[in-house]
């Protein structure tokens, strides 16, 4: 026996992720916390300024300590007096206290930073919703593939970048510093800090070179892979158009029904009419004069075929006179619309109907 199936791939082509995001997208999955954004730029970014600000603020941190340790052994007669009781807590607090007036300037320094180059990733973005509980992050499945997925491979790729090309730039600083390094012992103890601190300063600003190109490569893949998550199936931006748009369904119900609200509106109005105006088997344009309300006669109801047979059926029905004048009621049907008063060069016209109207009622 053999068995046909007939498979509809349009199917499979709606569930795959082919569209780009839209703006309503983007802005919902930035209100749950989905933003672009990289932690090597911010962690390269940061170690930056830090290094800058630390070559700027070294020396005046180095004569600061200078000054603060040379005040300390004068202020004792001798050495052994400064491992007193006496002596030895109020310079071990003074010590903590000088260090912490010089470490707060850098800490400061680096928590600037981490707010300006997140704020240049992400901008102002306060939300709580990243903190809501989700059970996939504790389901070991999830936690399973998530070991295995792109991402993690990325890192993993990234880690090992950060070791081989670190050891490869430390390798290669010690050899051609080598002997810079061994002489240091031979020097004055500031001698021996000022180089020490360039030395640093030297190996810092290479290795965060390499943190920076790592960073670029690392923002590149951030963005493939947020643009990648956030695009949208055929199906989706569909339904996120039937809510921003509303059905074409529901929207052209609703249209009827406006419309025949409307309709029902304009034929209760044709009893007030003064006279109808017809084609006479196409058009029915239902006038009335009221000088208290317009200076003109304006339109009451007017429609073709069946809505025009509807208007001169409840005129009759009411005893409105009707006119047949062809040319007259193409124009009204055409220039005026409904509850708008009639052009000025259709007075005279419209003005003969009226008088016509009104000396049929004068006679009765």
């Amino acid at each position: 026996m053999i068995m046909i199936f007939k498979i509809n791939l349009q199917f499979f082509a709606d569930a795959e992720k082919t569209e780009k995001a839209t703006p309503k997208k983007r802005r919902e999955a930035r209100e749950e916390g989905q933003v672009l954004q990289s932690r090597e730029v911010t962690a390269a970014f940061i170690l930056l300024v830090t290094f800058v600000f630390l070559k700027i603020y070294g020396e005046y941190a180095l004569s600061n300590i200078t000054k603060y340790m040379t005040k300390i052994y004068e202020s004792i007669e001798n050495i052994d007096q400064l491992f007193l009781e006496n002596n030895l807590m109020p310079e071990f607090i003074n010590i903590i206290l000088a260090f912490l007036g010089l470490a707060i300037p850098v800490l400061a320094i680096a928590f600037v930073a981490a707010l300006t180059i997140n704020y240049l990733q992400v901008g102002f973005l306060f939300t709580t919703k990243p903190l809501k509980i989700d059970f996939n992050r504790i389901n070991p499945i999830e936690g399973f593939k998530r070991l295995f997925s792109k991402k993690a491979l990325m890192e993993l790729i990234k880690s090992i970048l950060k070791i081989i090309l670190a050891g490869y730039i430390a390798y290669s600083f010690i050899t051609k510093s080598m002997t810079r390094i061994i002489s240091l012992p031979n020097l004055e103890t500031t001698v021996i800090l000022k180089n020490f601190a360039d030395i640093s300063f030297s190996f810092g600003i290479k290795i965060i070179g390499i943190l920076i190109f790592l960073a670029f490569l690392d923002y590149l893949f951030q963005w493939r892979e947020y643009e990648k998550n956030l695009m949208m199936t055929k199906q989706e931006l569909k339904e996120e158009y039937k809510q921003t748009e509303g059905d074409p369904l529901i929207k052209s119900r609703i249209r009827e029904k406006q419309r025949r609200i409307a309709m029902s509106r304009m034929i209760q109005d044709v009893p007030k009419a003064d006279v109808i105006i017809t084609n006479p088997t196409h058009i029915a344009v239902a006038i009335k004069y009221d000088n208290e309300l317009y200076h003109a006669p304006y339109v009451l109801a007017k429609g073709v075929n069946l809505i025009a047979e509807n208007i001169k059926k409840v005129g009759k029905e009411h005893s409105i006179p009707v006119v047949e004048n062809k040319p007259l009621a193409k124009a009204l049907y055409d220039l005026v619309e409904i509850g708008d008063i009639i052009p000025e060069e259709l007075y005279e016209a419209v003005a003969e109907v009226l008088a016509y109207v009104y000396s049929l009622k004068d006679n009765y």
